[in-house]
C-alpha cells in the first residue's frame, strides 16, 4: 500500500487557499494548512475535528527565511515526505505605478514572487529524494496580460509564469511536475485586503480619478466572479492527474481574456481592455 501523500498549502487561512487545504484534505492528502498567523486557523480546525480531516495547521511565514525552513522541517520530520505544494501566499498592490513606492512594491515582491521562491527550494530537495513531487502556484490571469494601476501586481505574476516555465524543465527529469493556476475573479476577501499605493489615494495625484474607476470596475466584475472552490477543485484535478497539464485556466472570464489574446493584435487587445 502506497503511503497518504502530504501537501502544504500556503495562505490557508482564507479563500482560495482555505479551500484548497479543505479539498485536499477531503480526498486523502495529509495537509498542512500553512499561514503567517495560526490563530486564523482555528475555522479550518473546528472543521477537520468535525469532518475527522487529517489537517495540520502550521505557521509559515513566506517572507521569513526562518520561518519557511522551520515549518518545512516540521512537516518532513513528521510526515517524512512532501508529494504536493501549493504556493498561494500572496496579495493585490493597487495603484499607478508612477505613484508607488519603491518599498511598496519591494513588500508586493517579497510575498508574491520571493515568498514563492522560498518554499519552492525548501521543499525541492525532499521531492528530488522522493523523485516525484507536484508544484502547483498560483498565478492569476494577470499573469498573461497587464491592466492599469495594477503594474506591481501583474508583473509579479509575470514573473511567477516564466519562473514556472524554466523551473518545469529542471526538474521533470527528478520526476517532479510544475503546475500554474490562472484565476480569474474569484468571490473572496482578495480585492478588499488590496494595498493601495498611498499616493494613488491622494486627490492631487495625476492618476486619482483612474485608480478610482479601476476599483469601480473591479466591483462589476466581482458581480460575476466564480467562486474560490472552482480553484480548489481545479488544484485537485491537477495534483491527481497522471499527466497534468503546465497551465489550467480558473473562471469563465479568464477563460475569454486568454483566448482574446490569442486571436488579436496588442493594439486590440489593449483597446478591447480599455473599453471594459
Amino acid at each position: 500500500m502506497s503511503p497518504q501523500k502530504v501537501a502544504v498549502v500556503t495562505g490557508s487561512s482564507s479563500g482560495i487557499g482555505y479551500e484548497i487545504s479543505l479539498i485536499l484534505a477531503r480526498n486523502g492528502f495529509l495537509t498542512y494548512a500553512t499561514m503567517r498567523n495560526p490563530e486564523k486557523g482555528a475555522n479550518l480546525k473546528s472543521i477537520a475535528e468535525k469532518e475527522k480531516l487529517p489537517i495540520r495547521v502550521v505557521q509559515l511565514d513566506v517572507t521569513d527565511d526562518n520561518s519557511t525552513a522551520k515549518a518545512v522541517q516540521t512537516v518532513l520530520n513528521e510526515a517524512d515526505r512532501i508529494d504536493v505544494l501549493v504556493n498561494n501566499a500572496g496579495y493585490g498592490l493597487m495603484g499607478a505605478f508612477e505613484d508607488l513606492a519603491i518599498d511598496e512594491i519591494k513588500s508586493q515582491y517579497e510575498t508574491n514572487v520571493f515568498g514563492l521562491i522560498r518554499t519552492t527550494q525548501a521543499v525541492l530537495p525532499a521531492m528530488r529524494r522522493q523523485r516525484s513531487g507536484i508544484i502547483v502556484n498560483i498565478s492569476s490571469g494577470a499573469g498573461r496580460f497587464g491592466y492599469p494601476a495594477a503594474s506591481a501586481y501583474v508583473s509579479t505574476k509575470f514573473a511567477v509564469e516564466g519562473l514556472s516555465e524554466s523551473l518545469s524543465f529542471e526538474v521533470e527529469p527528478f520526476g517532479i511536475r510544475v503546475v500554474l493556476i490562472e484565476p480569474g475573479m474569484i468571490s473572496t476577501n482578495f480585492f478588499s485586503s488590496v494595498a493601495i499605493a498611498k499616493k494613488s489615494l491622494s486627490p492631487d495625484s495625476a492618476y486619482s480619478q483612474m485608480v478610482k474607476a479601476m476599483e469601480e470596475t473591479a466591483g462589476k466584475l466581482m458581480q460575476n466572479a466564480s467562486s474560490p472552490e472552482l480553484v480548489a477543485r481545479i488544484v485537485l484535478d491537477a495534483v491527481t492527474s497522471k499527466d497534468p497539464k503546465l497551465r489550467y485556466q480558473a473562471g469563465k472570464d479568464v477563460e475569454q481574456w486568454v483566448e482574446s489574446k490569442k486571436k488579436m493584435s496588442d493594439e486590440e487587445f489593449h483597446s478591447m481592455m480599455k473599453q471594459t
